[in-house]
C-alpha cells in the first residue's frame, strides 16, 4: 500500500471496475461534439430566463492556484516578479484567505466548492477509518461491484456484477444552484469532485481522487536492469528487466481482470546507440525519445478497455537501462467510469485538446519522494500537466462568454511541497539527499512567476471587459515541514493507546493495536480519535462526561508536548471538534483537529496508524514543505479585479460571493457572506459563533499577537 499510494495523501484507491461498451463509446463520440454545438443555444436560452438587472456581473471567472502562499506572493511581488497579480492587487485588491479547518486540500475545496465547514461537508481528510474495523477509506468518495442479474419473474439469473460510485461530499456545490437558475458553469478539475455529480447547465472534469486504471491514486512503474537490494521496496511496482542486444521487454500492469488478476500490457523498448534514442511501442502507439525525456501520452489497452501512460527513459549507459512509467491513467478518449460530467465531456476534450491526464493527484510525488525519479523529471511532468490545464482553461473560456469558469492548477502546490527545502539551507532533507542546492533555488519563485504569465495571458484574454469578474485564490498557505511527530507512539506513551505484545510497536493501519483496551488513536494528517462505545467496532469510551473529560485532558497534554530536541511548543492549538463545528457531520469527525506549529506535521508512519518506537523524527524526504498546521498560519491569497467590502475574506465565503454576484440570494445552510456585500467585517472574538451556527476560529490577526 505505501508503494502504489502518495504517503502525502494516504489512503486505499478509490477502486475500479471494468465497465463499458463499444456502443457507448460510439454515441458518446457523437454527442462529445454535439454538447458544444447547443453551447450558443444554451447561452440564448439561458438569457431569456435571467431576471433584467440582478446580476452583478455577467462572467465570473475564479482561478484555483492551490496551495498559494500569501507571504511568498507578497515577497515576489514587492520584487517584481509577480507584476501582472500585483497589477491586479492593485487595480481591485489582494488579501490573505482565511483557510478552512484544518487546512488540508479535500476539506478546504469542499468548502470553496460548497459554503460550509468540514461538520457539514463530512470531509475532514483525505481518509478516515472505517469504525467497523479501524480500517483506512478514502473520505470523499467510494466504489461499489453491485451484483448484476436478468429476473424472469419466477427466477434471476447472475451475470456478473455492476459498477456504482458515489460521492461521500454532502451538502451541495453552488455551481448545482447557478444551473438551477439558468446560469452556465464550466468547471475544470476543481478538488473533490470524483465521481462527477450531475447538474443542469453546465460541464465538469473531476479532479483530485479520481482513481488509475488500477483504481489506486496513483501507482507508478519502475523497470531496471539493476537487481533489486534485498529487503528494499521504492513504491509502486518495481521490475528487474534485461536487455537482449538493444532490445527490452516488460508489461504494464491494469486492473483486475476476469480472473482476478490484474491484467498486463507488453510494452518493448529499442534502443538505437547511434542516435542515442530509444523507440517505446505500447499496442499500437509508439514514441521515440531521448534520454530524460517524455513520452507523449500512449493509449495502453487492457482488453476492452485501455489507460494512458508517459515513460520517461531514466537513465542509459554502457551497463543499465531504466525506466519510469507514470500511473496508467483513465484514458479520457474512452473513459472506464465517468471522470466528467456529461460523460462526453472527457472525451470531448481529449477529442478537441488531445490526451491530457485524468489522475486526480496526478503529479508524481511519491517517485520523487521515493527518489525513483529525480527533480528534473519531476518538473518537466509537472509542466507538462500545467500546460494540458492552460489549454483546458482557454477552451472553457471561449466556451463561456456568459456564466461561471473555474480551473484549478496543482503546479503550485505540488512544487512546494517537493522543493521547499530548497528554501531552507539547514533543513533537515538537505543533510539526506545529495542534489546542487544552487540549481533548485529559485524553482519556487519560477513557479510563482510561472503562474503570474498565466494571469497577464487570462487578463490579455478577458480584456477591458467590465462586466467580467475575476478572482484568483488558493485553498491554503504553505510552510516547512522539518520534523514529523507520530502521535500513536505518543498515545502509547501516554498511556491512551495499548499494543498487544510488550514490543511497543505497531505496523501499518493500527497492525498490533488492542482495541479493547485503547481509548484514542490517530490516521492521517489532521485529526485524533476517540475510540468512542457505540461509534467504533470496539469502542471503551462512553459519550457524555466521560468523552469530554478525556478530550479536555489530551487537549491540555498536546498543548504542552515539547520538542526533546530543542524544547519548542509543537501544536499551537488542539481544536475541540465540536467547539469549533456544529454541523452534522462533527459527530463522525476526529474529536480533535491537530494545529501544529510551523515545521511540525503528522510524522509519515502517523498518517498510516503505525506506532514508531519514537514520537519524534526529522522529515529527511523530498516532501519538506506542507500546510497540515494550525490554519491561522497558513491562509491561502486572494486577488480580485474588484474591490472587497469584507474585511477578513475566508474560503467559505467563495460559493456566496459568487451567488451574490449572478443575483442570486445565499441560502440560509450557508455559512459564509458575499465579499461584496456589506456588513462583513470578519474580526471576530475567539468562539464567536456566526451564521448558521458555525463557530470561526480566531482571525489570522488575533493568532499571531
Amino acid at each position: 500500500m505505501i508503494g502504489s499510494i502518495s504517503l502525502a495523501y494516504i489512503g486505499p484507491g478509490a477502486g475500479i471496475a471494468v465497465a463499458g461498451s463499444a456502443l457507448v463509446l460510439i454515441g458518446t463520440f457523437l454527442l462529445a461534439f454535439g454538447i458544444v454545438a447547443i453551447w450558443p443555444l444554451k447561452a440564448a436560452a439561458k438569457l431569456l430566463r435571467r431576471r433584467p438587472g440582478a446580476a452583478a456581473a455577467k462572467r465570473v471567472v475564479v482561478i484555483g492556484f492551490d496551495g498559494m502562499d500569501p507571504r511568498l506572493a507578497k515577497k515576489w511581488m514587492d520584487q517584481g516578479r509577480m507584476p501582472h497579480l500585483k497589477a491586479l492587487a492593485e487595480r481591485g485588491c489582494f488579501h490573505t484567505l482565511k483557510t478552512a479547518c484544518p487546512s488540508i486540500s479535500p476539506v478546504a475545496w469542499s468548502s470553496y466548492a460548497t459554503g460550509v465547514d468540514a461538520s457539514r461537508h463530512n470531509i475532514y481528510d483525505f481518509l478516515t477509518r472505517d469504525p467497523c474495523n479501524y480500517m483506512p477509506t478514502l473520505s470523499s468518495s467510494q466504489v461499489h461491484n453491485l451484483p448484476r442479474s436478468i429476473n424472469l419473474g419466477f427466477a434471476k439469473i447472475p451475470f456478473g456484477t455492476k459498477p456504482v460510485w458515489s460521492s461521500l461530499q454532502k451538502s451541495q456545490p453552488f455551481w448545482k444552484l447557478l444551473g438551477a437558475s439558468h446560469i452556465w458553469s464550466s468547471i475544470i478539475r476543481v478538488p473533490i469532485t470524483f465521481p462527477p455529480q450531475p447538474f443542469k447547465n453546465g460541464t465538469l472534469l473531476s479532479g483530485m481522487c479520481v482513481p488509475d486504471i488500477q483504481g489506486t491514486q496513483g501507482s507508478f512503474s519502475f523497470y531496471s536492469t539493476k537487481p533489486r537490494t534485498a529487503g528494499v521496496r521504492i513504491g509502486g511496482q518495481q521490475f528487474q528487466v534485461r536487455k537482449q542486444g538493444s532490445r527490452i521487454e516488460s508489461n504494464l500492469i491494469g486492473p483486475p481482470g476476469p480472473d482476478g488478476h490484474a491484467m498486463r500490457c507488453p510494452f518493448v523498448v529499442e534502443l538505437d546507440e547511434g542516435r542515442r534514442e530509444a523507440k517505446l511501442t505500447v499496442g499500437t502507439s509508439t514514441a521515440v525519445v531521448k534520454l530524460h525525456e517524455y513520452t507523449p501520452w500512449l493509449v495502453v489497452p487492457f482488453g476492452k478497455i485501455s489507460g494512458i501512460v508517459r515513460l520517461y527513459v531514466q537513465t542509459w549507459d554502457d551497463k543499465d537501462f531504466e525506466l519510469y512509467a507514470t500511473p496508467v491513467q483513465i484514458n479520457p478518449d474512452a473513459p472506464v467510469m465517468p471522470i466528467s460530467h456529461p460523460f462526453v465531456y472527457a472525451i470531448y476534450l481529449a477529442k478537441s485538446q488531445g490526451l491530457y491526464g485524468t489522475l486526480g493527484l496526478a503529479e508524481d510525488t511519491w517517485a520523487l519522494n521515493e527518489r525513483v525519479i529525480d527533480e528534473d523529471a519531476f518538473l518537466d511532468q509537472a509542466w507538462l500537466y500545467f500546460e494540458e490545464r492552460k489549454q483546458h482553461l482557454w477552451d472553457v473560456l471561449d466556451k463561456t462568454k456568459r456564466g461561471f469558469v473555474t480551473v484549478v492548477f496543482d503546479t503550485s502546490d505540488r512544487v512546494s511541497h517537493m522543493f521547499w527545502r530548497f528554501l531552507e539551507a539547514d533543513h533537515p532533507a538537505n543533510k539526506v539527499i545529495a542534489v546542487d542546492r544552487k540549481k533548485y533555488e529559485d524553482v519556487i519563485p519560477t513557479t510563482y512567476a510561472r503562474m503570474d504569465d498565466l494571469i497577464g495571458e487570462l487578463l490579455a484574454k478577458l480584456g477591458p471587459d467590465p462586466e467580467t469578474v475575476l478572482m484568483v485564490i488558493s485553498d491554503h498557505g504553505f510552510t516547512s515541514f522539518r520534523r514529523g511527530v507520530n502521535l500513536n507512539a505518543w498515545l502509547r506513551d501516554e498511556g491512551y493507546l495499548v499494543l498487544k505484545d510488550g514490543t511497543g510497536l505497531s505496523g501499518d493501519w493500527f497492525a498490533n493495536v488492542d482495541w479493547t483496551k485503547t481509548r484514542a488513536f490517530t490516521l492521517g494528517l489532521t485529526g485524533l480519535f476517540i475510540n468512542r462505545k457505540g461509534r467504533e467496532a470496539h469502542g471503551i469510551v462512553e459519550k457524555g462526561p466521560q468523552l469530554s473529560q478525556l478530550c479536555a485532558e489530551l487537549k491540555t497534554k498536546l498543548e504542552a508536548l515539547r520538542d526533546p530536541k530543542d524544547g519548542s511548543a509543537v501544536i499551537k492549538e488542539a481544536f475541540l471538534t465540536r467547539e469549533i463545528h456544529s454541523g452534522a457531520y462533527a459527530d463522525a469527525a476526529p474529536e480533535l483537529l491537530i494545529g501544529y506549529h510551523e515545521g511540525y506535521r503528522h510524522s509519515w508512519e502517523c498518517a498510516t496508524g503505525s506506532v514508531t518506537k519514537d514520537v519524534f523524527a526529522d522529515n529527511t524526504r523530498s516532501w519538506s514543505g506542507d500546510h497540515c498546521v494550525d490554519p491561522r498560519l497558513v491562509p491561502g491569497v486572494f486577488w480580485s479585479n474588484r474591490k472587497i467590502q469584507a474585511t477578513e475574506p475566508a474560503l467559505i465565503d467563495m460559493a456566496p460571493t459568487v451567488l451574490d454576484l449572478f443575483g442570486l440570494e445565499r441560502p440560509g445552510y450557508m455559512q459564509g457572506r458575499s465579499m461584496f456585500g456589506p456588513d462583513l467585517r470578519r474580526t471576530r472574538a475567539p468562539g464567536d459563533v456566526g451564521d448558521a451556527g458555525e463557530t470561526r476560529l480566531p482571525s489570522q490577526q488575533e493568532s499571531r499577537k
